[in-house]
């Protein structure tokens, strides 16, 4: 039945309805693009995506492997200099949303993407920054999405690859940054908010059938939940037809579904 759903389709339909209509957005490659190009084939057509490539205005029928997918370039309304990217559109502050991966994050959304372990001597290297750092810096606001684990939710990050909050409060203000940084962290468990004042992450909605006891178990600090803790809206039948039929599509044309990791 279309009603059925998982964990990791939850995760992408809420984090596409984040996303506005008419919004200017940033996207990151993998769950990120999934999650914009979604909102992009439901409630906000009219939603602008630029990638780090060049491509602004990009509608691509199946995800892009990779910045340097042609079917970003072949979509957009136009595609510029990425130069032109950086400098005009993000540090321009023309962008709305940076919309970002991660593969660790915590308490405060700040990002790994560089390694794990020491970092003259890493256990992973991982894929490394890209413009994530500028994204986080320059756009007006920030989403991230990620799998919750121990291993991604962590007490402390081996490296701060882009700052979120930095470590809490007015912290992010007093490194010049403009924006307001990371709003919201959605995961395949819950949702989570910056609280105010102290801008630490905590849960304000928790996805359908999920307990806070599996939210616990896989955070890698003391996550806290909000006074009042919503439970997010099970996806629709027509957001689940546009996510699988775009994940066909995708898996049709590469041989995968795009945006899993």
């Amino acid at each position: 039945m279309m009603s059925d759903f998982n964990t990791n389709e939850m995760m992408t339909v809420a984090a596409a309805r984040r996303l506005g209509n008419g919004s200017v957005c940033f996207v990151g490659i993998g769950l990120p693009s999934k999650a914009a190009n979604l909102a992009r084939l439901t409630h906000a057509p009219e939603v602008v995506l630029i990638y780090e490539s060049g491509p602004i205005g990009a509608k691509p029928s199946v995800l892009p492997l990779s910045i340097g997918d042609g079917e970003l370039a072949e979509t957009a309304d136009t595609v510029v200099p990425t130069g032109e990217i950086f400098r005009y559109w993000l540090q321009g502050g023309r962008i709305d949303v940076g919309f970002l991966g991660a593969a660790q994050v915590d308490k405060f959304g700040n990002i790994n993407t560089t390694v794990i372990g020491d970092y003259h001597a890493p256990k992973v290297r991982l894929p490394g920054a890209g413009g994530a750092p500028e994204i986080a810096g320059s756009a007006k606001k920030v989403l991230i999405i990620l799998k919750q684990g121990h291993r991604t939710f962590v007490d402390k990050l081996a490296f701060i690859t882009s700052v979120g909050h930095g470590e809490g409060g007015d912290h992010r203000k007093r490194l010049g940054l403009p924006g307001e940084g990371p709003v919201a962290i959605i995961t395949d468990l819950c949702i989570m908010e910056p609280e105010a004042g102290s801008n630490e992450f905590i849960v304000t909605s928790m996805h359908p059938g999920v307990t806070r006891e599996q939210v616990i178990e896989n955070t890698g600090w003391q996550i806290r939940f909000a006074d009042n803790v919503s439970t997010t809206e099970a996806p629709k039948a027509e957001e689940l037809a546009a996510l699988r039929d775009l994940e066909a599509r995708t898996a049709a044309a590469h041989g995968q579904k795009g945006g899993d990791e």
